[in-house]
């Protein structure tokens, strides 16, 4: 806080009034996007756990992995991705298949029907949320394009 000159009173500073803002600013965008998520993982109706769906986009989208790197990729525990794996597996969503190189690593591929599942659950999250920005006004579809260029941005500055 600084003081003002000649006076016993505090005020805020520029600084700390932005900093406040920014809080508030990212602890209502983080619970937006949770929300969102959330809400999007329910019309998936993929038939598989929140767990299962994330390991098989990732092996969908990054092609065929070893499961440390699955697990890595997935911020779990080695012995959890080996359970999640079975069940994908089981399902016939998976298969594995011994390293080109290295016989003895196994390697996790998404199979025909897996990546099946992953296009019919981005159909379905992309037609509920299609519609549901379908109902906006012009006004507000412009200020929500305009906005995924900041959360975009966002999440670009993550990855680097």
């Amino acid at each position: 806080m600084a003081k003002r000159s000649g006076s016993n009173t505090t005020t805020p500073t520029d600084e700390a009034v932005a900093s406040e803002r920014a809080h508030e600013v990212a602890s209502r965008l983080r619970l937006a996007v949770a929300r969102l998520h959330r809400t999007l993982r329910q019309h998936a109706d993929s038939g598989l756990s929140p767990s299962q769906l994330s390991a098989l986009v990732a092996i969908e989208r990054h092609g065929s992995m070893t499961l440390g790197e699955l697990a890595a990729h997935e911020s779990v525990a080695p012995p959890t991705i080996t359970g999640v794996v079975a069940r994908l597996e089981a399902d016939g969503n998976v298969a594995r298949e011994p390293d080109a190189v290295d016989r003895r690593v196994v390697r996790v591929t998404a199979t025909p029907q897996g990546r099946a599942v992953v296009v019919r659950t981005r159909e379905r999250k992309d037609a509920w949320l299609t519609q549901r920005v379908a109902e906006l006004g012009a006004d507000d579809l412009e200020r929500l394009a305009d906005a995924l260029q900041v959360i975009e941005a966002l999440g670009e500055r993550v990855d680097r």
